[in-house]
């Protein structure tokens, strides 16, 4: 079994660790136009008050991190993404992940970033490693590693542990820390591969025996295409928690996953005196309060 080793983001002086023994850290994925009709349309008219708001709003309750992605069809991602991060910067306090495929967008926003950032994200395909981990290099950022090859998305277990190895050798290899690499092992609809849950827990135990380093994942891709997705997203969460993810890019104003991430901490043995799940509690009682008073 490796060590478990420690990523440590940055903003200006704020720091964020993830660790295994540390309590789960919630990465915040609502800045992304795909799939968000409004956000889409703030974006594409030059508004970003939507932006602010939900940076606001997933540090409200309880993101530590944020990711940002502007990838519009037909835009300048090069001029817009650094400009919704300096809009988001400029209202939270928080690590951000960039969220981009574009590698001059992503170079774009490194130089308006003041700390350690988190890149979404480098694959194991051979454009993929030459564009990206040089610029992880060279700004000192951590990089999500995806379980992905130049033939595509592994299906078995070991190959996609092989991939992740790959990834890990040639940063490290290239002067990165290992501890800045974070393994996302793919979560995959199991709408369409019933097997395809199991499959991704089993690579993140694997990769975290093997290596050590934190794990990712877009948590909520296995319910894709299912009814009542907050709840398969939520014991999907607990098992994947369970089995070695440390930061999970997901919706944290959705009750039933944080309330599953915190309770997961709990049960883990990484909430001492349980005062995290305390907290969230009352902070949840409150909201609940506070929303009653305005309909009544």
């Amino acid at each position: 079994m490796a060590e478990n080793l420690k990523t440590t983001l940055s903003l200006g002086g704020k720091e964020v660790h993830i660790h295994r023994d540390l309590p789960t850290v919630m990465i915040g994925e609502r800045i992304n136009p795909t799939g968000r009709k409004a956000v889409l349309a703030a974006l594409e008219a030059g508004d970003f008050e939507i932006v602010r708001q939900d940076a606001l709003a997933q540090v409200k309750a309880g993101a530590p991190v944020l990711d940002v992605n502007a990838g519009i069809p037909g835009a300048d991602e090069v001029a817009l993404l650094p400009q919704v991060m300096k809009e988001v910067m400029s209202v939270v306090d928080v690590p951000l992940c960039i969220d981009t495929a574009n590698p001059q967008a992503l170079e774009a926003a490194l130089k308006v970033y003041e700390g350690k950032a988190l890149i979404n994200s480098v694959n194991g395909e051979e454009k993929s490693l030459n564009a990206v981990l040089p610029l992880a290099k060279e700004y000192g950022a951590a990089v999500i590693g995806l379980c992905i090859s130049n033939a595509g998305i592994p299906k078995t277990a070991e190959d996609r542990l092989e991939v992740a190895g790959k990834i890990i050798e040639r940063a490290t290899g290239m002067g990165i820390p290992i501890e800045d690499i974070v393994i996302d092992p793919l979560a995959m609809t199991m709408s369409a591969d019933h097997l395809a849950g199991a499959l991704t827990l089993e690579v993140v135990k694997m990769v975290t025996a093997k290596y050590g380093v934190n794990i990712t994942m877009g948590s909520s891709n296995v319910s894709f295409g299912l009814p009542d997705r907050k709840y398969v997203n939520a014991a999907f969460m607990a098992m994947a928690i369970q089995a070695g993810m440390t930061c999970p890019i997901t919706n944290p104003l959705v009750t039933e996953i944080r309330t599953t991430v915190f309770a997961s901490d709990l049960a883990l043995g990484k909430d001492e005196f349980a005062m995290g799940w305390v907290k969230a509690y009352r902070k949840r009682k409150k909201t609940q309060k506070q929303e009653r008073d305005l309909t009544e």
